[in-house]
């Protein structure tokens, strides 16, 4: 197991603003505008409704549970919606990004529900500096692992942001779903990207994941592999202990031609395709 100060180093490496991490930024605040204008994140719609609770808090909570009263740290969290939920729920939430205009927005649609949640602007590297405090969970899901260049440094962020006894979760895509040609239409399940760690993979893309007519100015973005086996010992080596590795064969959009929704608004392969997991879950404690 490292030290705590071979673990902060580790995690300090990542502070420098690389060409990574800022054409990331750049994309990401390019995002903002577009995810607050449509329909599948339905800004208007959560506010209007308080006892909305986002579909990805509550599939989490299933694993996680009761959160009332608890102190509960949402890294990665972009306009703030999940973050939100959660405080719905009745935790006490902070939620962390590093894109200032997400936070922006996230602190705007916080007065707009009258919601008591707190949103901090920084890089989930330097949580810890900034912070300066521990919470009962630690919490982070969808579209999360991919953006991290060194997924044991960020296991590390965690455990420092971890009170003893609490716990730490992530629900990502799975590994070896990343792996799949999204592209194939004729329901063939096809391996052809990368599955460890290693350098970051180069995309240029006009959009983002929801529709809308918002452009977006900053199209270069940056993303890495990590194996399902260095997530886990990434966790156990900073001390964590493992409660639960779960997998799921459900997506939230359709990350492949032939997934159909299903009546729950998840999106499934047919059952006379190849069955692969497209998510994960991973639940772990910090130990008193």
């Amino acid at each position: 197991m490292r030290s705590s100060d071979e673990s902060t180093t580790r995690s300090e490496v990542w502070t420098h603003r690389t060409a990574e991490r800022d054409a990331n930024l750049a994309n990401w605040n390019d995002r903002v505008a577009a995810h607050l204008a449509s329909p599948g994140y339905d800004v208007e719609g959560f506010i209007e409704d308080p006892g909305r609770i986002g579909k990805a808090v509550r599939l989490d909570r299933e694993e996680i549970g009761d959160v009332r009263g608890l102190s509960l740290l949402h890294l990665q969290c972009h306009i703030g919606l999940d973050s939100l939920s959660w405080a719905r729920l009745g935790a006490q939430v902070t939620g962390l990004d590093f894109s200032p205009p997400a936070i922006e927005a996230a602190r705007e649609i916080c007065r707009r529900t009258q919601t008591s949640a707190e949103f901090v602007l920084a890089d989930v590297y330097e949580a810890p500096e900034v912070l300066r405090r521990t919470y009962d969970i630690v919490y982070a899901s969808e579209g999360v692992l991919c953006w991290l260049p060194d997924v044991a440094a960020w296991a590390h962020v965690l455990r420092r942001l971890t009170r003893p006894g609490g716990t730490a979760y992530i629900r990502d895509g799975h590994p070896i779903f990343h792996t799949l040609d999204h592209d194939r239409a004729d329901g063939r399940l096809e391996l052809v990207g990368g599955y460890f760690e290693g350098p970051a993979h180069r995309y240029d893309e006009p959009g983002t994941y929801v529709e809308g007519d918002v452009q977006i100015e900053h199209t270069v973005n940056y993303e890495w592999d990590h194996g399902l086996g260095e997530i886990v010992n990434a966790f156990i080596q900073a001390g964590f202990r493992i409660e639960s590795l779960r997998e799921y064969g459900v997506s939230a959009y359709q990350a492949l031609p032939g997934m159909v929704r299903g009546k729950d608004d998840w999106w499934r392969l047919p059952p006379e395709s190849g069955q692969v997991p497209s998510m994960f879950s991973l639940r772990a404690t910090l130990p008193e």
